[in-house]
C-alpha cells in the first residue's frame, strides 16, 4: 500500500469513529465543555450576580452539560445549577439538578428539580432558568417571577431573561446546540 492509499485509508476510519462519536473539537482543545476530543451537545457554565439598586445579593451559578451521545435527547443532561437572594443577612437559597437544557446562539435554558434548599416554597420543584451570553451585557429570567405559589414548570422552560446581571460579575457561557437535520 503506497504512502497516499495509507493517508486516505486512516482518514476515512477517523472520520467514521468520529462520525459514530459526536463532533470532532479542532485543535485538539474542547473549548472549556466536555470530554477531550469530543464536543459536548450543549453546555451552560458561569456565575453571576444580578443588577439590584437597592442592594439585594442575588447570585446564579450553573455547571449544566448535555453530553454528544444525548444530542437529541435534551433531557438527559446533567449537572446541577445554584441560585440565591440575600439582603441584610435574610434570605436563602436552593440547589437544583439539571433535567433538561437546551441552548441555541447565545441563550441556554436549563430546568432542574430542586435538591437542595432552606427556602420551603422550592423544596423538590421543578425550576427553570434562562441565560443570554452576551458578554458584558449577560442577561438572566427565571421561571418563578411573578408567582409564590406555583413553582413547577414543564421540562426546557422558563422565562426570557429580564434580569440585567450585575456589570463585572458575569461569565455565563452557552455552548450552542447543534442539531443534525435530514436531508431527505
Amino acid at each position: 500500500m503506497n504512502r497516499r492509499t495509507k493517508i486516505v485509508a486512516v482518514s476515512a476510519a477517523v472520520l467514521l469513529t468520529l462520525g459514530a462519536g459526536g463532533v470532532a473539537v479542532a485543535q485538539g482543545g474542547d473549548g472549556g465543555h466536555g470530554n477531550h476530543g469530543v464536543r459536548e451537545a450543549a453546555a451552560l457554565t458561569g456565575t453571576a450576580k444580578l443588577y439590584r439598586p437597592a442592594g439585594d445579593d442575588i447570585t446564579f451559578s450553573f455547571d449544566a452539560h448535555l453530553a454528544a451521545k444525548d444530542n437529541k435527547d435534551p433531557q438527559a443532561a446533567t449537572g446541577t445549577f445554584r441560585f440565591s437572594h440575600y439582603k441584610n443577612g435574610k434570605g436563602g437559597y436552593a440547589v437544583a439538578k439539571v433535567g433538561c437544557l437546551t441552548t441555541g446562539g447565545k441563550v441556554a435554558v436549563v430546568t432542574g428539580k430542586v435538591i437542595e434548599t432552606d427556602v420551603d416554597a422550592f423544596r423538590n420543584k421543578r425550576v427553570g432558568v434562562s441565560v443570554h451570553d452576551d458578554g458584558k451585557r449577560d442577561r438572566l429570567g427565571y421561571s418563578w417571577v411573578g408567582s409564590e405559589t406555583n413553582l413547577e414548570v414543564p421540562p426546557c422552560l422558563s422565562a426570557a431573561p429580564f434580569e440585567k446581571v450585575l456589570p463585572g460579575t458575569g461569565d455565563f457561557k452557552v455552548l450552542p446546540w447543534q442539531l443534525d437535520y435530514p436531508t431527505e
